[in-house]
């Protein structure tokens, strides 16, 4: 069974208003990270936040763990499982210490004192932030905000989290950083990652990715298949990843370089190659 299953998804804000997501379906697996793309007003984090059951379905269905996220009784057991990392650190950052405000959901949970203790030692490990564990938030750089927002979201142990264009505030350093440890709680941790994004980059280094456009599902593959359709791309007011365009400019200008190049190192990697030939 998917971790995730999303089926005909619709979602409207007002009875006589547009439709935000449109018969949306697609299933993440448990351990994928999965990038979902689209620009501005796409729909994409109204869909995230079906997911967290923020958001009912107006039509379809939202599964999570097996839960149907229209079934009330089962509202915060979705939460729990389904853990939601926003855009601005500063909304979600509530304590004055580091380590307090990761320790503030298991608190909430009526968790253990000494479980709590050992969850947010391991939480802010897991971020690297444990250096930073008796400092104030507020002398934090934005990628380190981040962390500690993710680290309190991490700390509840969930199967899945939802990250909702949580880079999107924050410069090339701090998000390098959340990328780095989003990478790292995937493949050392097993969470499954939903990475809503409109940055190509980061999208390439999903497993998966589906392209929104005004509501709707447009695409869904490897990154390297989804970004060989740059006709799709262009008209769902997205780019591909800079290394890739990069690949496209050196191909017209006859340097021989492979089409679906995605990052800096497959792109060093090409040029090596080429100057070694030569």
């Amino acid at each position: 069974m998917s971790i995730i299953s999303v089926r005909n998804v619709s979602y409207q804000y007002h009875e006589a208003g547009d439709q935000a997501v449109r018969n949306v379906s697609f299933d993440v697996e448990e351990g994928e990270f999965v990038a979902v793309l689209g620009s501005n007003g796409s729909g994409k984090s109204t869909l995230a936040k079906l997911i967290n059951a923020l958001f009912i379905p107006s039509e379809g269905t939202v599964t999570v763990c097996g839960m149907d996220t229209r079934d009330e009784t089962k509202t915060w057991d979705v939460r729990a499982a389904c853990g939601m990392v926003f855009q601005n650190p500063d909304n979600q950052i509530v304590a004055t210490i580091v380590e307090e405000d990761a320790a503030f959901g298991l608190e909430n949970l009526g968790v253990e004192p000494a479980e709590i203790r050992r969850r947010v030692d391991w939480a802010l490990d897991a971020v690297g932030m444990s250096d930073y564990a008796q400092s104030a938030p507020h002398m934090l750089s934005g990628g380190q905000k981040q962390r500690v927002a993710i680290a309190g979201v991490v700390a509840m142990k969930p199967r899945v989290i939802v990250f909702d264009e949580s880079t999107a505030m924050l410069d090339p350093v701090g998000r390098r950083e959340v990328m780095q440890v989003v990478r790292r709680l995937n493949k050392e941790e097993g969470i499954t990652i939903l990475w809503i994004t409109h940055f190509m980059d980061e999208a390439a280094l999903a497993d998966r990715i589906i392209i929104i456009d005004r509501g709707e599902k447009r695409c869904e593959g490897a990154p390297r298949a989804v970004f060989r359709q740059t006709g799709l791309i262009r008209e769902s007011a997205l780019d591909v990843p800079e290394m890739t365009a990069l690949a496209a400019a050196l191909r017209e200008r006859g340097v021989m370089v492979s089409d679906d190049i995605l990052t800096v190192d497959e792109m060093e990697a090409a040029l090596k190659n080429i100057r070694a030939v030569r």
